[in-house]
């Protein structure tokens, strides 16, 4: 691998900017991370998911433990995962955007309460709800490890991939998308 423009000096700013460019190399499916119950709900973007194990059904996302949506995932010990398809980067931006709060994010967004009362967005690909089983603090973010609940999974083939700064679309069948989403139930854990 060629190192020409790459320069990494020990200064702490100056390697964090390093790492973070680093890790835009890294393409990863975006998700929102829903919390919270009533009217006290908020959500954010996410890149950082990811299984942990199948037996038993286990799920990872790491969150800067100043995000609102830690503090809600902590206090109510649940949170919701939605996969966003192709077609949501405006609900990826939605809910990254650091001057809408809490609720606001999702005004106008097609959304239910799952029966663990957890939001949980139309349209998703996937939604899982998730009742925390483990929260692993380190540095800025807290690791949180989710045993499911409930899942529901579209008919629909498509993805939303943030790389190298990015969103990037997968689509690999667009006459699904043009069919009425439905919403299949796979499964109800325990």
């Amino acid at each position: 691998m060629a190192r020409a423009d790459f320069h990494l000096v020990n200064e702490t700013d100056e390697f964090e900017q390093q790492f973070r460019l680093v890790m835009r190399r890294l393409a990863g499916g975006v998700s929102i991370i829903t919390a919270g119950h009533g009217n006290d709900i908020t959500g954010m973007t996410v890149t950082s998911l990811t299984s942990l194990s199948a037996t038993p059904p286990r799920l990872l996302v790491s969150i800067n433990r100043q995000a609102s949506s830690f503090a809600l995932i902590e206090r109510h010990r649940l949170f919701g995962v939605n996969i966003l398809g192709s077609d949501q980067h405006g609900i990826a931006d939605r809910f990254s955007n650091a001057r809408l709060k809490g609720g606001q994010r999702f005004d106008g967004i097609e959304w239910i309460p799952g029966a663990s009362g957890v939001p949980l967005l139309g349209h998703s690909l996937a939604t899982i709800e998730c009742e925390v089983e483990e929260i692993i603090e380190r540095h800025s973010h807290g690791i949180i490890v989710g045993s499911l609940l409930n899942f529901e999974l579209s008919p629909r083939l498509s993805g939303l991939v943030y790389w190298n700064g990015q969103y990037i679309e997968i689509d690999s069948d667009s006459d699904l998308d043009q069919l009425a989403e439905v919403s299949v139930p796979l499964a109800h854990v325990r």
